[in-house]
């Protein structure tokens, strides 16, 4: 109760000390202050640096013909001290704000968020292309090794260990903060999978669930087929069977591929062309999905091995040579 009083003679004191100083139509014009709309035309960038008050602030923006009668902030303190406790950080000001909004957003710490975008089926030299021009961070081919090796990861191979997602970060974030949350995620995805991962799988590590995850991601045009392609590759993979899939040729192949392969394209022997080796790619050859991860932990219980496109983003899947020879009879070799 005493603190009560207290604390209600202080704001007392001061209102009747500001009343004194300026008088009473000034302390209207005061009180009234924080509804000054800011003399902006477009959405601008406002940058809050360590050290920075809002009376320095006032200054500088009346300087840059902003606001205008910035003196009154000093008065407005008083009368409405949470006004002064202003966070560092990049912020953006538009057309409709106030001065009472803007002291509000910096008081809150409502910094400008910007958004990163990993594509799923995307490997990381093509991601390459879309984190060179991002506002406030610096991009360097070495980021990924870097954040590989942050967190244990000795091998320098980074494709596929990145979890393709939509991030949100901030002006005062790194390009490599960003990417040790998607390298965290997709471990914490693999993790899951692995532990919920059929008995018959014939994989033995979840890095190889990671990367058969990939070829799927590669292979599927129809969400709905992806425990399909799980189950023609886990299949073949328990029969001793070459995977044969086109996506690692290309992968194999690197700047090569212009958008064909060609026979002598099957006939080279990579180390990731699976028409030629047995088994698994050494690495990943993208970025897979959640769902391709799952669906390749957890492949449809089907005893398909051989599946061919269709054309339209879906595909016709055959138990024996003989049907999928029909099957490419009908959808490749007599396609016009």
């Amino acid at each position: 109760m005493k603190k009560t009083i207290t604390i209600l003679l202080t704001s007392l004191m001061t209102l009747t000390t500001v009343v004194c100083v300026i008088g009473f139509l000034g302390y209207q014009q005061i009180i009234a202050y924080p509804e000054q709309m800011l003399a902006i035309d477009e959405p601008t960038e406002l940058t809050i640096a360590q050290g920075m008050n809002v009376t320095k602030l006032g200054a500088d923006l009346e300087t840059k013909q902003i606001i205008t009668d910035s003196w009154k902030l000093k008065y407005l303190l008083k009368i409405k001290p949470e006004y002064a406790h202003i966070r560092t950080g990049l912020y953006q000001i538009s057309p409709g704000d106030s001065v009472g909004s803007l002291l509000t957003k910096l008081n809150r710490g409502d910094e400008m968020t910007f958004s990163v975008t990993l594509i799923e089926g995307k490997t990381i030299k093509e991601w390459h292309e879309s984190l060179v021009d991002l506002p406030h961070l610096t991009f360097d081919a070495e980021v990924f090794n870097r954040v590989l090796l942050k967190n244990g990861d000795k091998s320098g191979l980074p494709e596929g260990k990145f979890f393709p997602e939509t991030y949100q970060y901030q002006a005062n974030d790194t390009l490599e903060s960003i990417l040790n949350r998607s390298y965290l995620m997709m471990q914490k995805t693999l993790e899951a999978a692995w532990s919920e991962r059929d008995t018959d799988l014939k994989l033995k590590t979840p890095y190889e669930l990671l990367t058969i995850a990939s070829i799927i991601e590669k292979e599927t045009g129809k969400p709905s087929e992806r425990d399909w392609v799980a189950a023609v590759f886990n299949n073949r993979l328990k029969l001793g069977m070459r995977l044969q899939t086109d996506p690692t040729v290309i992968y194999g192949m690197g700047d090569r591929y212009q958008g064909n392969i060609t026979r002598s394209d099957l006939r080279e022997h990579t180390a990731f062309n699976t028409y030629r080796i047995n088994g698994l790619p050494p690495t990943p050859i993208a970025a897979p999905s959640k769902a391709a991860i799952f669906a390749a932990a957890q492949p449809a219980d089907v005893n398909y091995l051989y599946f061919v496109s269709r054309n339209d983003g879906s595909h016709v899947f055959s138990e024996t040579l003989a049907q999928h020879n029909r099957a490419v009879n009908e959808y490749q070799r007599n396609r016009k």
